[in-house]
Parts: structure tokens; C-alpha cells; sequence
């Protein structure tokens, strides 16, 4: 094996897949010199082989059946970069039924298929990776599979979503509007045309989703994972938070209690004094705290072609080298015997004791905030502190109240008691809170 190379095929010549061959034709001799033996891109799979590339790609490398290079017996490392779940699926697993390894940065296809991919590559004993599905360029899933492994993990935060970060970051910095940071972040290619997955909590929820799976070896549908975007926070609540100590943040939360998992996606309020309150604009975090290592922070670019192509590449160089060992799958995908993975027991969300931030839009005039303790009174919502600053057009006002610790069963009735008094005009602003 001493002067043969690893031959790769790859599919889609994307934002990513260009990264990821600048990385591995720029950087050939580190490496080989690293590996112990050269990586060679034979093919790259794309719809149109004929469209005009930025890059300096040989015409001869370029093919559009795919089934070729599953065919193909030089190839050794498939990289699935097009996207999608039903046709990166079908690639994936007609891969591995030919014997060969398989990259992917593929959150969905993993979140969604994962069980299945994990099972077909135990059954070919061939390596299925996927660092760049969860934080980008940050190695979160290695460190969480590896240097993590001998820790129970008591809780998960993380900030997985490049957009949504960069939008609450613009609009509390520059103190715009929720509607103008996202046309900023989609002008500067932070947010797609359609940013439904971003700024719906969609995406993370599929990242928890993996990252769950590997923390706690069970499996989670990323569609039973309590998911709320960003979309209803106004620079109003931004500011309020600063005046109480806050920022506001999409959180992916994770927690292991008593046998059950606590999975949700919202935006939280955290101390402004926070690791993660520090996480600004495009960047990711991922805050672990497990039961010997205490709290690890990684932190990095979270998104972007070349820091998510750098993590491909990193999966890459492991194969590489378990190929070169002879070895395959030295480390099972996601760090547990995919026979031992079990459906996970999830806490419902209406048991969530968490403390809120509750800003109602009211009309102005006597009783209305005496009502309001009321409800809340009834509910054994306990009230921290109010806030009401200045008036609105039409003596319209907001009326913001932080709880104690309340159970969410409780808030959620509250609210909707409130929300149908005379006084209301819009619906009550909900956000939880984690000190």
C-alpha cells in the first residue's frame, strides 16, 4: 500500500463539494504525509458535466451516472455532498452495498435515516462518517464520540444554527428589525431564498437530533423534538432582555434525567455573562457538561463551505487511515453497538419547570396588570419581576413579567386564559430562560 493512493468518487459540486476538492488538491502532500499514502479524486459525480466551473476540474473526472462509480472497483470512499434525503439515501446505501466507505454532511439524511445507514454499513462492515452534519468545521460529533466517551452527559446546549445567530446577533448589535437582519443575512449568504429550516428551528432540531443519538445511544425523530424558531422575537424583546441581564438565543437542549431525555429547539434567554452569550453572529458553540470532565466548550465556524469541507476531509483522513490499517469501522458511527441503540423515552414538554420571560401587549387602563397576576396566581406562576416602559399608539403598551420556576403545563393555560381577555391585542410572547 506503500505507493498506492485512496481513490475517492464524489457526489455534488456544491458549496461544500468545492471546498472539499480545494482541500484535498491544495493540501495533497500534507495529506499523504499524514495518511502515509496519497488521496486521489477520480471521479465527481454531477447533473451537468458540461456546466462551466470556477474550479480547475479535469473534464475526465467529471461523470453524470452515478452508478459508475459504485461500480467502479478502484474506488474506495464515496463522499455524498448533493443533499436531500431520498436520492442521498439510495446513494448511500448502494455504496456501501458495493463495498465502499462513505463521507456525508448530510443532517437530514443522518437525522432522519440514520438507523438504517448504520445498520447497512455494520452489514458491509465498511465506515460510514459524518463530522460536518452537526457544527461545521467544529469537530463536535468526534470530540462527543471519542474524547467524551467515558463521561455520562448531563446536559447538551448548543447554538447549531449559523442564521438564526447571525439574525438575533444583527438585530441586537445594529438594532434592527427581525425582517431586515434576515434580508442582511440572506444578501451576505448566511440565509437561503427560503429560510423556512433556518429560522423554524427545523435544522437544529435534526443536529440535536444526531447529537442525541450519540450522546445517549438512543434513537429521537428529530420531529418529536419540542422545536419553536425565531421568527416571533422582536428587537423589543432583545432589548428587554439586556435590561434584565439576558440575550436571546436559539438553544438546542438536551438533558438526561431519570431515564428520560429532555429534547427541545427554542430561543432562550441566558445570562449576557454566559460562555454561549458570547457565541456571536455565524458561529456555532457546543457547551457538554458531563459527569468527570464538568463543562467543555467547542466553538467555531458552524457553517460555510470551507469549515464544513474541512470536517468532510477529516472523515476522509480517518478511513484513509483505517484503510491503510487494514481496519474498518475502528469506531462504531455514532461511538455505541448500532444494536444496542433503543427509542428513546422522551420527557413530554409540558413537564418543563423552566423560569419565562412574558412580554403581553395590552391595552392601557386600569386592572389590566392586576388581572394578569391573577391568572398567573391561579396557576401557581410566581411573578420575579415586572417592567412597563412607556406607551404605544392607540394607548397600546407591552407589559413584560419574569417568573419563577413554573411548570410549562401551567404557563402554556395561563397564556391562553390571558390572550383571550379584552385588553389583549396580539398574542403573549413566551421565552424560556436558563441561568
Amino acid at each position: 500500500m506503500k505507493n498506492k493512493s485512496i481513490k475517492i468518487a464524489m457526489i455534488g459540486l456544491g458549496t461544500v463539494g468545492s471546498g472539499v476538492w480545494k482541500i484535498l488538491t491544495q493540501q495533497r502532500q500534507l495529506l499523504e504525509q499524514r495518511i502515509g499514502v496519497p488521496i486521489e479524486i477520480k471521479w465527481v459525480a454531477v447533473k451537468s458535466p458540461r456546466k462551466k466551473r470556477p474550479l480547475a476540474i479535469p473534464k475526465t473526472c467529471m461523470v453524470s451516472q452515478i452508478n459508475s462509480i459504485f461500480l467502479d472497483p478502484e474506488i474506495q470512499i464515496v463522499v455524498e455532498l448533493m443533499g436531500g434525503v431520498t436520492e442521498a439515501k439510495e446513494h448511500v446505501l448502494q455504496a456501501l452495498k458495493h463495498q465502499k466507505h462513505v463521507v456525508t454532511a448530510n443532517k437530514a439524511l443522518i437525522a432522519e435515516c440514520g438507523s438504517e445507514l448504520f445498520h447497512a454499513a455494520r452489514e458491509a462492515k465498511r465506515d460510514l462518517c459524518f463530522e460536518a452534519a452537526v457544527g461545521g468545521g467544529i469537530p463536535v460529533l468526534r470530540a462527543l464520540r471519542e474524547g467524551l466517551a467515558g463521561n455520562h452527559l448531563n446536559s447538551i446546549y448548543a447554538i447549531i444554527n449559523g442564521t438564526s445567530n447571525f439574525i438575533l446577533t444583527e438585530m441586537f448589535q445594529q438594532q434592527m428589525d427581525f425582517s431586515v437582519a434576515l434580508k442582511k443575512a440572506q444578501s451576505l449568504g448566511f440565509a437561503e431564498a427560503d429560510p423556512s429550516f433556518d429560522i423554524q428551528g427545523i435544522d437544529a432540531a435534526q443536529k440535536l437530533a444526531i447529537l442525541i443519538a450519540m450522546a445517549y445511544g438512543v434513537e429521537i425523530p428529530a420531529q418529536n423534538i419540542h422545536t419553536e424558531g425565531i421568527e416571533s422575537v422582536s428587537l423589543l424583546d432583545l432589548q428587554y432582555a439586556q435590561r434584565f441581564g439576558y440575550q436571546v438565543k436559539l438553544l438546542a437542549i438536551a438533558k438526561s434525567q431519570q431515564g428520560k431525555i429532555q429534547a427541545r429547539v427554542h430561543p432562550t434567554m441566558i445570562p449576557e455573562n454566559s460562555m454561549l452569550a458570547a457565541v456571536q453572529a455565524e458561529n456555532n458553540a457546543v457547551l457538554f457538561d458531563g459527569d468527570f470532565v464538568g463543562e467543555t466548550l467547542l466553538y467555531g465556524k458552524g457553517a460555510g463551505s470551507e469549515p464544513t469541507a474541512s470536517a468532510v476531509v477529516g472523515d476522509i483522513i480517518e478511513i484513509a487511515r483505517n484503510i491503510k490499517a487494514g481496519v474498518s469501522e475502528a469506531v462504531a458511527p455514532l461511538g455505541v453497538n448500532v444494536e444496542s441503540l433503543r427509542p428513546a423515552r422522551i420527557e413530554p414538554m409540558d413537564m418543563l419547570k423552566s423560569e419565562y420571560y412574558l412580554r403581553f401587549q395590552v391595552t392601557d387602563r386600569p386592572g389590566v396588570l392586576a388581572k394578569i397576576t391573577q391568572i398567573l396566581s391561579q396557576l401557581q406562576i410566581s411573578i420575579s419581576s415586572v417592567y412597563q416602559h412607556g406607551h404605544e399608539a392607540g394607548g397600546k403598551v407591552s407589559v413584560v413579567v419574569l417568573t419563577h420556576l413554573a411548570k410549562e403545563k401551567n404557563l402554556q393555560k395561563a397564556i391562553i386564559k390571558i390572550n383571550q381577555q379584552s385588553f389583549v391585542y396580539a398574542p403573549t410572547t413566551l421565552i424560556r430562560i436558563e441561568d
